[in-house]
């Protein structure tokens, strides 16, 4: 509603309260894209153990087990900014290369494979190993993923494989060479 010489003062509060009830949103909007934190993963970021005593450092393709379980881990910006926002969980693991798909080993780093920690169908945790599959297995509700074939869905609720992180090492540290192949989160959101 334009403002005309009558109505000026009340146009100036109604303007003067929009801009002050707006401020501490936008500065907030401001503040959370410039927020390295938020991002997901992106080229050249390294990984970060989460927990034990490693706990903080950065991961070393020998660090992880040959064969699973996976690992989850965080990636950490090249300037030292950890992205621990929950989208931007990661499960590593470690192959032989030769039992690895060809889709896959496109994706991996001598047999180092990385995908979202982010389970397809609901956005659970996908936080636990099947050893007799040697298979990622979402917590919530099952789901059961194939690590070595580009995280297919083997068993469950889940509607697609888990995105996956292309990755490359640089002098023994897993790095992330390209983003996630696919949208991350579960069917509602």
């Amino acid at each position: 509603m334009p403002c005309d010489d009558r109505l000026h003062f009340r146009c100036y509060r109604r303007r003067t309260f929009l801009t002050l009830a707006l401020a501490p949103l936008l500065a907030v909007g401001a503040q959370a894209e410039e927020d390295e934190s938020d991002k997901p993963p992106a080229p050249d970021d390294r990984f970060t153990f989460l927990t034990g005593p490693k706990k903080g450092q950065v991961v070393r393709a020998e660090d992880l087990a040959l064969g699973g379980p996976q690992m989850q881990v965080f990636p950490m910006a090249p300037d030292g900014t950890v992205r621990n926002n929950r989208l931007s969980l990661v499960i590593l693991a470690r192959f032989d290369p030769a039992t690895l798909s060809e889709e896959t080993r496109a994706h991996a780093a001598d047999g180092v494979v990385a995908y979202t920690a982010v389970c397809t169908h609901q956005g659970c945790p996908v936080n636990m190993w099947s050893t007799d599959r040697k298979a990622f297995v979402c917590s919530c509700h099952g789901s059961v993923f194939d690590p070595r074939n580009g995280a297919e869905v083997l068993d469950g609720p889940a509607p697609r494989p888990l995105p996956a992180l292309g990755l490359k090492l640089k002098d023994g540290v897993v790095t992330v060479a390209k983003t996630f192949t696919s949208r991350v989160g579960g069917t509602q959101g």
